[in-house]
């Protein structure tokens, strides 16, 4: 499974620990792994990995490295000091498994691209479960041999890798379904509010909805599991991840000279619900502050 003897692996959060769990049971490469906390570290341990004592030594020993950190700020926080740009050889590849910032993941590749290296963003998509079930749906910026010589890798915890075009192409189409999930939970929300005051039971509307055109995913895992039950945990995806992310289809359209009004709604929504103190629930918890009656 591809020429990488060792396969580095930073950021062990909510979804980095199982996928990092499924590279180590499927790929039979040698794993090495760090996060900030101990008590991840200490299940990969067990489960075969091999612990590094800091972020420059994953870079160091590792052939590829997967990055699974919760935003661009954190990436970049790995990039610099003693980090990837001081630490990267020749021939080595860097994967970046969050959703970050297009720009900065263009700069980021040129930069090892003058080192020898090279950088690919592939964000992944849906739930933990599916992370754990290695089910993710993967969308990958990459030259085409790149993209050629990594995907065998991907595929150990993800049955969906979409190849989207060239670095940054991943970002994109990742921040675009976010968009379009954030915009569709928020429909769902004023649905089912607007169904509870009309006296109609919201489980049954999302039921009904989900026999007709207006099913989707968002519907039936949103909508069905968080929304109608009233379920918004934290360690899951929380409001304030979905605003960071928001913001980076904001700074796209923006960038293109677009005005796409319904996300900007939907940015003023999510910041509403943070500073009504909901920033570390489950994003569908704008349902909470839809319906206040």
């Amino acid at each position: 499974m591809s020429e990488y003897k060792t396969v580095g692996f930073i950021g062990l959060g909510v979804m980095g620990e199982p996928i990092c769990r499924n590279l180590v049971k499927k790929s039979g490469k040698r794993v090495v792994v760090f996060d900030l906390a101990p008590e991840p570290l200490a299940r990969m341990r067990a489960e075969g990995a091999e612990i590094a004592g800091s972020a420059a030594e994953v870079i160091k020993q590792s052939d590829l490295l997967f990055l699974c950190l919760p935003s661009a700020k954190h990436v970049r926080a790995v990039f610099e000091g003693d980090g990837i740009l001081k630490n990267i050889r020749r021939g080595q590849v860097v994967v970046d498994l969050g959703t970050s910032s297009v720009s900065q993941t263009r700069d980021f590749a040129t930069q090892l691209l003058a080192k020898g290296a090279a950088w690919a963003d592939a964000p992944i998509a849906r739930t933990r479960q599916a992370a754990q079930d290695g089910t993710l749906s993967v969308m990958v910026g990459a030259a085409p041999a790149l993209y050629a010589a990594i995907e065998p890798l991907i595929r150990c915890f993800a049955t969906d890798v979409t190849h989207c075009g060239e670095v940054g192409a991943g970002q994109v189409t990742k921040i675009l379904n976010n968009m379009v999930l954030f915009e569709t939970v928020n429909a769902l929300a004023e649905a089912v509010a607007v169904a509870r005051h009309n006296g109609v039971d919201p489980k049954l509307l999302l039921d009904t909805l989900s026999k007709g055109s207006a099913d989707s995913f968002a519907l039936r895992n949103h909508g069905m599991k968080a929304i109608v039950p009233g379920n918004f945990p934290e360690r899951a995806f929380s409001t304030e991840y979905a605003l960071k992310d928001l913001s980076y289809a904001l700074e796209l359209a923006a960038d293109a000279g677009l005005r796409i009004r319904g996300a900007e709604l939907m940015g003023e929504v999510l910041q509403e619900a943070i500073d009504a103190g909901s920033g570390d629930n489950y994003f569908p918890v704008i349902a909470r502050h839809i319906d206040r009656a």
